[in-house]
């Protein structure tokens, strides 16, 4: 006799589209963004919902949590948290997956990207030579990113990663978290604003979230000064954008990289006529083969909490989560 698909709620169309038939194929979908009335959809239907997927990027308001009462795994295609209602989701019990580690190297190359493609000003050179502006004269000398001082902010799994990438370029580094990491060969600095006075290129991989909002403020761009760089391949709301849009057009830093922004897809609008700032849209882990090694472990952490109660890769705080519900039980 057949048996039933287990119901899986799924809140918006996946940044890979083969993870969308995949998840059709071995669950009983219902895609909530396709349904023309969202909120009376979830008043009538949402007491099925067991199990949810989306992405870091959509993530799950608390509205949506609050409204699916039997709620017990999510499963986040990325790494962030901060557009997952956390509070709503402690309250409900619910266990979060997420995609860590298999996007490292991506969003690692990327921030090296940036960081070269600002320092020897790659793009803006790319569009003097379109303009036809080489015929009349020379582009201009730039600044040498190899051998010099790279400061990470939040060396976790993809800090660590653009440490290593930073060897190669024989670059000192040194970086700041909220407590040293053990084992680090590297300098820590005890604050972001010690560590942008030391470095010639801030790099930010730290989490986003009300922890790191607007961390990266104007007098942390004053001391990394006219002769640094900015380079975020992290969340957007680290950096205060305003801040960097004046310190940019004022010469008080050299540049930047962002590959994310505070209002996503809608960066401020002065960065767009800037040529000391490159932009990208968010694309960091944007290649077939870390966006198909993310979807797979979705996939894992969706069938194997079903399976056994315990995903593959679990968010940190899930572990608070479960005190507290043993704490309540």
């Amino acid at each position: 006799m057949a048996t039933s698909r287990p119901r899986v709620l799924q809140f918006g169309k996946m940044p890979l589209p083969q993870l969308d038939a995949e998840l059709a194929q071995a669950y009983e979908v219902t895609l909530l963004s396709e349904q023309p009335d969202r909120e009376r959809f979830l008043a009538e239907h949402g007491a099925q919902f067991e199990y949810l997927v989306t992405s870091a990027a959509m993530g799950v308001p608390a509205s949506v949590v609050q409204a699916l009462p039997r709620l017990r795994f999510v499963s986040s295609f990325g790494v962030g948290f901060d557009a997952l209602d956390r509070e709503s989701l402690l309250r409900q019990g619910a266990r979060v997956g997420y995609t860590p580690g298999v996007l490292d190297d991506c969003v690692a190359d990327m921030a090296f990207a940036l960081l070269l493609d600002a320092a020897r000003g790659l793009s803006e050179s790319d569009r003097f030579v379109r303009r036809g502006d080489w015929s009349r004269g020379r582009f201009g000398i730039r600044t040498r990113a190899s051998g010099k001082r790279l400061g990470i902010f939040g060396m976790g799994r993809i800090g660590s990663t653009v440490a290593r990438r930073a060897a190669g370029f024989d670059m000192e580094v040194a970086y700041h978290n909220r407590r040293p990491v053990e084992g680090s060969p590297h300098l820590y600095q005890p604050s972001l604003l010690e560590l942008a006075r030391w470095s010639d290129f801030l790099v930010i991989t730290a989490a986003g979230g009300d922890g790191t909002q607007h961390l990266v403020n104007a007098e942390v761009l004053d001391a990394l000064g006219p002769q640094g760089f900015l380079i975020n391949v992290a969340r957007g709301s680290v950096v205060d954008e305003a801040a960097l849009v004046q310190a940019l057009q004022q010469g008080r830093i050299a540049g930047a990289g962002l590959d994310v922004f505070e209002d996503e897809p809608r960066p401020h609008a002065e960065l767009l006529s800037l040529d000391n700032v490159v932009l990208a849209p968010h694309i960091a882990s944007g290649t077939h083969e870390t966006r198909r090694a993310m979807a797979d472990l979705v996939l894992r952490n969706l069938a194997q909490f079903i399976a056994t109660g315990r995903p593959e890769a679990e968010v940190p705080w899930s572990a608070a989560q479960q005190a507290a519900t043993a704490a309540a039980a």
